[in-house]
């Protein structure tokens, strides 16, 4: 069941558009970190929008500190991947990504209302 909605570039901006419409108690319901690269939207199952692009998360049940796509498994133990990723990069919970391959700490969530429009929506400053 995924956790987080991801999304890279054109679908980032899709999804930050889509966050801002989203009703209130959804909104209250949700958490978000983004970079320059990618938006990650967590909450609950049922209040993550579906976006064009967007590609869904949740933590691995056998390494709960390595967040997985929904739809794809790394071909080693994901334990012992999780006691790999967490020792070179010294913080968890991390998102593993294969495309584009990508390693993303998700220990800065915030709630919506914290996150700055323009996180939200994807644009620039």
């Amino acid at each position: 069941m995924p956790q987080a909605a991801v999304a890279w570039g054109e679908a980032a901006l899709r999804l930050g558009a889509r966050v801002a419409r989203m009703a209130p108690a959804a909104q209250q319901r949700c958490q978000m970190t983004s970079s320059s690269d990618v938006v990650v939207l967590f909450g609950p199952a049922d209040d993550l929008p579906w976006v064009a692009g967007v590609g869904y998360a949740a933590p691995s049940p056998d390494a709960p500190s390595l967040w997985l796509p929904t739809v794809w498994a790394p071909d080693v133990p994901a334990d012992l991947l999780e006691r790999a990723l967490a020792l070179r990069h010294g913080r968890t919970p991390l998102l593993l990504w294969p495309n584009p391959a990508a390693i993303v700490p998700l220990d800065r969530q915030r709630p919506l209302s914290a996150v700055p429009v323009v996180a939200q929506t994807g644009a620039k400053p």
